[in-house]
């Protein structure tokens, strides 16, 4: 019997079989192959089962059955193979998303890479999607990120852009994150903002799925029961799938996806692939999340750190300080009795003196530079007083006054204006008296100090916040750098009764818990504001203590 087709020669010519193509030269030698991959579905060879049916032949009834049992089984095993090509995709794919997710520690960045994944083509392709957080307290679901196109025109932009780029995933995630996370933010703002969930409502849809712990696959929305219809009507779609964000029990949110543009359904498949995905998400999402708040913690400890140290450098010079005024205290108080009696005796003999006498000049000046030094030592037991204070409650403006009235003569003889701007409806202060009076002398001290050709200081009294502010401001000569310096105990001397200066003003206040601020421009001039906080001990109609 003449057999039409090949499956009968161990080895065939080119020439035998028009079925192998190129490439498939090994069939020609091979005869299981040949068989099993090309003669079966050969019409020569249907032919020639054809002819040994006709011929009686006994296996004549057999060979078809094993025909169709070897066809039905190599396409099962092609159907495999394909599955399995796709689930090895899909393994590389997630290893890949998994590999930069571990690489970044930046929530934005991390977001960036999960969004892109999950609506680029080379990702999971879906059109749009939504990620919802829980906040801080653990209360609320609310709406963090969105990306994709609002409209058609817009997605064949971005599909035309996509194509034209060529990127990979990992490129294209790069560049969502530095270019258009921002826009993509602003673009869904008002989505967004109608995606917050408490998460207190368990029969909410999105609440459900989180506590559930698996995706949801939500199809025609607008007239299921089960689904919140202004969710529905917040993403316009009636066929969207939930997918939670779970780490190790903890809820971190949940990513909504849809085909909004393309209307493409929702396979069971890209369920299972999203829910796969979602474990490597959330886990990135909690460590970003955990990265960050240690990142704020670490500034408050940092921020509490230089405070401290800032404290213990002030401790330091208050000590320094305190025993300097002890010191002086001690020494103005040994020359302040001979001082007297100087000037006394000074002042006796000026009354005796006649105008003509040539001795009258003398004691002029010594009366006039023994009231100098007293003036001095006052400004040095003040000092030494304000080391110690006595905290009460008082009227900052009867404070300024009396400041102003007592150097009043001074600032007359060097022609400097002072004007006054009280708020006249001020709270009381719990200050130090003495300390703050002692201040604000010695800023207005220092202010003349740099007019010696006359000019004007403005003080101004106002509220803000929980601080009474005391604002000076003087028509000064530029103040020198090392002038305004209160990081040593020990200043530069001075001209005789020109007080201590804004330095030692500025480390007295601080220590406890005033605030001077020394402003001083290079064009002339200082502003010095003097904050000192409201006294809440005070009753609402009660009568200011010492004012």
């Amino acid at each position: 019997m003449e057999w039409k087709c090949c499956w009968n020669k161990s080895v065939i010519e080119p020439t035998d079989c028009p079925n192998i193509g190129e490439g498939e030269e090994i069939l020609f030698s091979s005869l299981q192959r040949r068989v099993i991959e090309k003669c079966v579905d050969c019409p020569l060879f249907a032919d020639d089962l054809k002819t040994l049916r006709e011929s009686g032949h006994p296996l004549a009834a057999v060979l078809p059955l094993v025909v169709a049992e070897l066809q039905e089984q190599r396409s099962r095993l092609q159907s495999m193979v394909g599955f399995l090509d796709s689930k090895d995709r899909e393994i590389k794919f997630l290893h890949e998303i998994s590999l930069v997710l571990q690489t970044s520690v930046d929530l934005d960045e991390v977001l960036s890479v999960v969004m892109t994944a999950i609506t680029a083509g080379k990702g999971f392709g879906m059109n749009r999607a939504f990620l919802l957080l829980t906040d801080k307290e653990r209360k609320h679901l609310r709406g963090y990120l969105g990306v994709g196109p609002r409209n058609y025109g817009e997605a064949w932009s971005i599909w035309e852009e996509i194509s034209r780029d060529d990127f990979t995933l990992k490129e294209m995630a790069k560049n969502f994150y530095q270019t258009k996370f921002t826009s993509e933010k602003q673009k869904f703002h008002d989505i967004l903002e109608n995606l917050t969930v408490p998460l207190a409502e368990h029969d909410h849809i999105l609440v459900r799925a989180l506590r559930e712990k698996k995706p949801l696959l939500v199809e025609n929305a607008f007239h299921n029961p089960g689904c919140d219809y202004s969710l529905t009507q917040t993403l316009g779609v009636d066929t969207f799938l939930i997918t939670p964000l779970v780490s190790r029990n903890r809820r971190i949110g949940v990513i909504i996806s849809d085909n909004c543009v393309t209307n493409k359904p929702i396979t069971p498949q890209d369920v299972q692939s999203l829910e796969t995905f979602a474990f490597p998400v959330a886990f990135a999402i909690e460590r970003a999340s955990l990265y960050e708040r240690l990142q704020e913690e670490l500034l408050k400890v940092t921020a509490a750190n230089v405070k401290l140290k800032e404290q213990q450098e002030l401790i330091v010079r208050m000590e320094r300080m305190a025993l300097v005024g002890k010191i002086t205290s001690s020494i103005a108080h040994s020359i302040r009795n001979p001082l007297m009696i100087i000037g006394g005796f000074a002042r006796t003999l000026l009354k005796g003196t006649d105008e003509g006498d040539p001795r009258r000049q003398y004691l002029e000046s010594i009366v006039r530079e023994a009231r100098q030094l007293d003036e001095v030592l006052d400004e040095v037991l003040s000092y030494s007083d304000s080391l110690y204070p006595t905290l009460d409650s008082w009227d900052v403006n009867q404070l300024v006054s009396t400041g102003c009235r007592e150097l009043d003569s001074r600032l007359q003889e060097r022609r400097i204006a002072c004007r006054l701007r009280l708020d006249a409806e001020l709270p009381a202060a719990r200050i130090d008296y003495k300390q703050v009076s002692f201040c604000l002398r010695s800023i207005l001290t220092s202010g003349m100090d740099r007019m010696p050709d006359g000019g004007e200081i403005v003080i101004e009294t106002r509220l803000e916040g929980e601080w009474i502010v005391v604002e000076v401001r003087d028509t000064g000569r530029p103040a020198s750098a090392s002038g305004m310096d209160a990081s040593s105990s020990f200043a530069p001397p001075r001209e005789l009764g020109g007080g201590l200066g804004p330095e030692v003003c500025k480390t007295i206040m601080e220590k406890h818990g005033n605030i001077l601020i020394i402003e001083t421009p290079p064009e002339g001039g200082a502003r010095y504001l003097l904050k000192l906080p409201v006294n809440r001990e005070e009753e609402p109609h009660g009568t200011t203590v010492g004012g």
